[in-house]
């Protein structure tokens, strides 16, 4: 009885365990969310298919490679969806980017022909996730989401004069560009 007992309590505990676990919405389940969805496109790719093996890289550009895991693209196309939605997608994900754990590190663009929103996760020396996120009312948007393990920054940066050189046909990054433009 006593152990019938003891079941029945660790099994009430576990359940009132799982139910007060607080389900907010993340970034990454946006992206499971909306990876099948129509005027969508989606993306993973892993380093190993960025074609680095063939560039020459420096030393700090090889270890900021080294600390990435992967890249996640999702994108939504104006061209065969619609404003309105564009609109709530693009608040939605703001709001997941205005959340505690994301770090703004820059901004660039303008209204007119577009924006681009880079934030962070991490502290100021690591970074585990990088996202950057674009928007055009012209064209739709998209938010990339490169994964790795303690990232950093500067380290990060110094990815920006090889990526011309990267092998975007091994990755079919033009089928994604095509679906976008």
């Amino acid at each position: 009885m006593k152990k019938n007992l003891n079941t029945t309590c660790v099994f009430v505990i576990a359940i009132l365990f799982l139910l007060s676990c607080d389900a907010k919405p993340t970034l990454q389940t946006y992206f499971v969310d909306h990876q099948e969805t129509p005027n969508f496109i989606s993306m993973d790719i892993p380093v190993s298919f960025l074609g680095i093996d063939d560039i020459q890289v420096t030393k700090v550009q090889q270890e900021a490679i080294n600390s990435i895991d992967k890249l996640n693209m999702l994108g939504y196309s104006l061209k065969s969806g619609d404003l309105d939605v564009f609109k709530q997608e693009v608040a939605q994900i703001k709001t997941l980017l205005k959340a505690e754990n994301y770090n703004e590190l820059m901004r660039l663009g303008n209204p007119k022909e577009g924006k681009i929103n880079i934030s962070y996760t991490g502290d100021d020396d690591t970074m585990d996730e990088l996202v950057i996120f674009g928007e055009s009312k012209e064209f739709g948007f998209a938010v990339i989401r490169v994964l790795g393990d303690e990232m950093n920054v500067s380290k990060i940066m110094e990815l920006g004069p090889i990526i011309n050189k990267l092998d975007t046909k091994e990755m079919n990054v033009e089928g994604f560009l095509d679906f976008m433009l």
